[in-house]
């Protein structure tokens, strides 16, 4: 009877045992099946980053070896119109590659911007020309490298304003606005900071980059989580900016990341006290309106917080757009604008900016946020009907407010 019931227990074990092999290997299937895509995009990291340590390059900057040109998305497109956009790519990409001298640059369909070209010192070949030039086909910016005697030595279009529309080969950059060559890294050799200019539905922006000369002096590299920081958190406004957060570690980044009004004063934050008080938002509750600056590079960033009862933030407004710099602030007011009855808010300020000859421009502008159920939204189109003087008063620009959403006049 015991050796019935041993027999037995064996055999359950034996069961349980291959229960236990078959699903270890049918769950390994799955997570196979649907890794494959992660441990392929691992491997080609991997392979980057072998590249770029036997060009002498830390991992972390590694951008350039995956490829001449970042894929052109395809994908989504068939027939006829996928031949077509293959066709420009490759057409591109081949004009792009036969550049061996200076002389090939217009003739490959590049316009060289020749007020911006200037002479910088790499390692390995000495003094070269630096030489930016623009393909008006796609508004594509290239940068190429050219000795003495003509021949270019490196070139490079790995940009951040050439990766402005995301998988595409036409993009929305019109120009050059600032373009500056300086050791921004310590190691003694010349590195490139560049602003352009881009087009975008809401008006012009500026993108920054800062490419750095690599440890041989045969080129220059860019680290896409620096180019990503400058233009996420506003510091591409000026070549003054992005050297204080390259070079110096000055950053705005906490204006957008804080979670509490303590956090923004311990890195900095100053608050604009005349502005400085308790409103009552009916979706939101009582919130301090918490309007200040922060300054960098002699530049004064202006953010307005509205914060709760326990120094939390609920919400974050950027008033500033496409301004350097704030000039002064003329006023805040929280109304009723939109004839929703709810509590809305209206800043007036004065904002400076630099133009491309470097003359100091002021003036005078608005926004309008309208208080919804999940926080503030700023309204894009007020300003096409109503753009403010520089004579503007709060109390009139209150009063053209509420008459584009139909309120009666109060004079």
């Amino acid at each position: 009877m015991e050796e019935k019931d041993s027999g037995r227990m064996v055999r359950r074990r034996k069961k349980y045992i291959m229960w236990m092999l078959f699903s270890a290997v049918f769950l390994w299937g799955l997570y196979f099946a649907e890794a494959s895509g992660v441990r392929k995009a691992r491997a080609q990291e991997l392979w980057v980053s072998g590249a770029c340590a036997w060009r002498g390059r830390p991992e972390a900057e590694k951008t350039v070896e995956q490829g001449l040109f970042r894929a052109v998305d395809v994908q989504s497109l068939s027939g006829q119109a996928e031949g077509e956009v293959r066709r420009q790519y490759e057409e591109y990409q081949n004009g792009f590659a036969s550049i061996k001298y200076r002389a090939d640059i217009s003739a490959c369909g590049f316009q060289m911007i020749e007020e911006q070209i200037f002479p910088v010192r790499m390692r390995q070949f000495g003094d070269v020309s630096v030489i930016p030039a623009f393909d008006e086909r796609y508004n594509r910016l290239a940068l190429f490298f050219a000795a003495k005697d003509g021949t270019i030595v490196y070139k490079t279009e790995e940009l951040e304003t050439n990766h402005c529309s995301r998988g595409e080969l036409r993009q929305p950059t019109q120009g050059i606005s600032a373009i500056s060559l300086q050791d921004v890294d310590g190691d003694a050799r010349m590195d490139i900071v560049l602003i352009t200019v881009c087009e975008g539905a809401d008006g012009a922006y500026k993108v920054g980059d800062v490419l750095f000369q690599d440890v041989w002096g045969t080129g220059f590299y860019r680290d896409y989580r620096i180019s990503e920081k400058i233009n996420r958190f506003g510091m591409n406004k000026s070549i003054e900016l992005i050297t204080a957060f390259v070079k110096d570690g000055a950053s705005t980044e906490f204006l957008y990341t804080a979670a509490t009004l303590d956090e923004l004063l311990e890195n900095g934050f100053r608050i604009i006290m005349e502005q400085y008080y308790p409103r009552n938002f009916e979706k939101l509750g009582r919130l301090q309106v918490v309007p200040g600056t922060f300054r960098i590079a002699d530049y004064d960033v202006f953010m307005v917080y509205l914060v709760n009862a326990e120094g939390y933030i609920v919400a974050n407004l950027q008033p500033m757009g496409h301004f350097d710099n704030l000039y002064a602030l003329k006023g805040i007011s929280c109304r009723d604008i939109d004839g929703d009855g709810l509590k809305d808010i209206i800043i007036l300020a004065r904002y400076s900016y630099a133009t491309g000859e470097n003359q100091l421009i002021v003036q005078t502008d608005y926004t309008v946020y309208y208080q919804r159920t999940a926080g503030f939204s700023a309204d894009t189109q007020i300003k096409e009907w109503y753009p403010c003087s520089e004579e503007e008063t709060m109390e009139g620009l209150v009063e053209k407010a509420r008459e584009y959403w139909g309120w009666k006049s109060e004079q």
